[in-house]
């Protein structure tokens, strides 16, 4: 019991520091969009120009922490935590937390297209007019990852309260 507590523990903590992650991460993608300014982002992508680049480098770095991040915490919510729950949990819970689990390759998917987007802007070789589509749909693709993960992230929390709650014997409120 006392080991699927600290696990608990763990993973509501993971949860913020992805949280805190993700909202700097879709910042800098914000960010980029405020220094250009929507008349430099009409004269498109300039691959030599060193601000853009740089924007762009510290936007795929956060992507890529962000990706390591998650794939250990869902690594270990698919496994420890996962059984934890079914020896643990009702069946109830169970069910829920599978379900939940099911997000896992959706949201994987959705940070890989992310880092698509990047490489395709960081290569060089889009037209202006694509290069602006593709950074535009990579900030909505980023703000609505976000939002997605908030939501898994809540519902995943709620699930995490019932089984501590149960783990320590208390009734649910």
């Amino acid at each position: 019991m006392k080991a699927a507590l600290d696990l608990i523990e763990q993973i509501v903590e993971e949860h913020k520091t992805i949280r805190l992650r993700l909202q700097s991460m879709e910042q800098i993608v914000n960010d980029a969009e405020a220094l250009q300014g929507f008349e430099e982002a009409q004269e498109g992508f300039m691959p030599g120009r060193f601000d853009q680049k740089a924007g762009l480098d510290r936007l795929e770095e956060l992507v890529n922490l962000v990706d390591q991040g998650l794939q250990a915490h869902f690594d270990r919510e698919e496994t420890a935590l996962l059984a934890a729950v079914e020896e643990q949990g009702d069946r109830e819970l169970a069910s829920a937390f599978h379900s939940l689990l099911l997000e896992h390759e959706d949201l994987r998917n959705r940070l890989t297209h992310t880092k698509n987007h990047i490489s395709q802007l960081t290569g060089g070789e889009l037209p202006r007019h694509h290069w602006e589509a593709t950074a535009y749909d990579m900030r909505a693709h980023i703000t609505h990852t976000r939002k997605l993960l908030e939501a898994h992230a809540e519902v995943e929390q709620e699930l995490l309260q019932s089984l501590r709650r149960r783990l320590l014997g208390e009734k649910e409120g």
